[in-house]
């Protein structure tokens, strides 16, 4: 079997649905979870019993997905609500994330790892701010592929021109942001149509099924496509008796083809070498592709240490220690230039300090906002790091997997930002810092 033929073989689809406030996200996957039959019967029997004490006729199937006390009782999602499902196609992860403006960023954290994003739309409502807000965030996360689910059909008599003017209206948009592919259905979650099953109610849509979308969409792509990148996690040094002289480095491959006889390079050190072996579940392989987990045996005896990055010599990254990329703000303290934050890339953590941040995005209208002086929760804006040591770092353009980062506060740990590499510039010859590294004045 080929490399891209086992990459074919991969049935795991990751997707997030987004949208404004009670348009119906909860609904949708408590439907699409039990009309699929996802929903064990336990589950759906404290459904019901919560529905009838609330004095609902029919079990009020956003309850699936709403954990959180809070979220039952406002009737609102407030955290990301992750579900794991399967049909006889393929296998699923699904982000039910907020469509509360204050939370934006819970949306960035379930669209980071997602192939496919569900916006949904009140068909009543049309596209509003925070739809356009959710599908800017969609296209700045470089998601796939989108659907929008024009929902509630049934209170717009099922009206095609209707659905006709939203899909219009939005797809213009969409386009306009770069998203390269949406597919809009008309839907009814509350009463199923469209979700599972087609509806009797719409025979001028011709299309597929919410889930026979999610079932068939293409999200598998050749691995073979993207540049190998190997973030090393862990030196393995048995030491043992039948192994004396084993070196090996284990991680997960997170993207491109790594052979036997590859000419590597091991950044941000620059040494290369060749690969002599690897070793897959400890059994030896001529080839491994992302995302399996293997180790590493290089033919040289390197200084290579957790944080290290392996990728071909012919197209490796330069590391550089001047970042500039955009990022999500997560958390409630603000950030502002001059402060001093741990820089997560991969399995390396680095200290870096804000230099600046040039703009901040105004999901609203896509216009920039110079010079905010800081960014505050939920803001998505541009920002200037120096780091302290040098990264291997491709724009998040080109790997959404070595492209990204995490702004950590080195005094407690709390994330403050998610960041998506772009223009990295700054030391291409990788030299490590030679300022007072104690002092963060680099």
């Amino acid at each position: 079997m080929t490399t891209a033929e086992h990459a074919g073989a991969t049935t795991l689809l990751r997707f997030a649905t987004a949208g404004s406030v009670d348009d119906g996200k909860s609904t949708l996957v408590g439907r699409l979870l039990h009309d699929s039959r996802s929903v064990l019967a336990d589950q759906l029997e404290a459904v019901e019993h919560a529905s009838r004490s609330r004095g609902h006729d029919a079990p009020d199937l956003a309850l699936l997905t709403d954990g959180l006390r809070a979220e039952r009782e406002q009737g609102i999602t407030i955290d990301v609500a992750y579900r794991y499902f399967a049909t006889a196609r393929r296998r699923f992860v699904l982000a039910d994330t907020p469509g509360h403006v204050q939370y934006t960023r819970n949306m960035v954290t379930g669209a980071s790892t997602a192939e496919l994003a569900v916006v949904l739309v009140d068909a009543r409502n049309g596209v509003v701010e925070q739809t356009r807000r959710h599908a800017a965030v969609a296209a700045l996360l470089r998601v796939p592929h989108v659907v929008l689910a024009v929902n509630k059909m049934d209170l717009v008599d099922w009206a095609e021109p209707v659905f006709a003017r939203i899909a219009e209206e939005f797809g213009a948009y969409a386009a306009s942001l770069g998203v390269p592919e949406v597919t809009a259905i008309p839907i009814s979650a509350l009463a199923g149509d469209n979700v599972v099953t087609p509806s009797a109610h719409m025979d001028w849509y011709g299309g597929p099924t919410v889930l026979e979308h999610l079932e068939t969409v293409p999200v598998v792509a050749d691995p073979t496509a993207d540049p190998a990148r190997f973030p090393v996690q862990y030196v393995i040094r048995p030491r043992t008796a039948g192994h004396p002289d084993y070196r090996g480095y284990a991680g997960q491959i997170a993207s491109g083809v790594l052979r036997v006889g590859d000419s590597v390079t091991v950044l941000p050190s620059g040494r290369t070498s060749t690969i002599a072996a690897l070793d897959a579940l400890g059994t030896p392989a001529d080839v491994a592709w992302a995302p399996q987990s293997v180790t590493v045996l290089l033919a040289d005896d390197l200084d290579v240490s957790r944080g290290d990055l392996i990728a071909p010599t012919a197209g490796a990254p330069v590391p550089v220690r001047e970042v500039e990329a955009t990022v999500c703000h997560v958390a409630d303290r603000p950030l502002r230039p001059g402060d001093r934050v741990l820089l997560k890339h991969t399995t390396r953590t680095v200290k870096a300090i804000v230099e600046d941040l040039p703009s901040r995005l105004n999901l609203a209208d896509l216009s920039q906002h110079p010079a905010p002086g800081e960014l505050a929760a939920n803001d998505i804006g541009r920002v200037v790091l120096r780091t302290a040591e040098p990264l291997a770092l491709d724009a998040y353009a080109l790997s959404r997997r070595t492209g990204s980062f995490l702004l950590i506060d080195p005094a407690d740990g709390t994330t403050l930002a998610a960041g998506m590499a772009g223009a990295a510039f700054g030391a291409p010859d990788g030299a490590a810092a030679d300022e007072d590294d104690e002092g963060w004045d680099f």
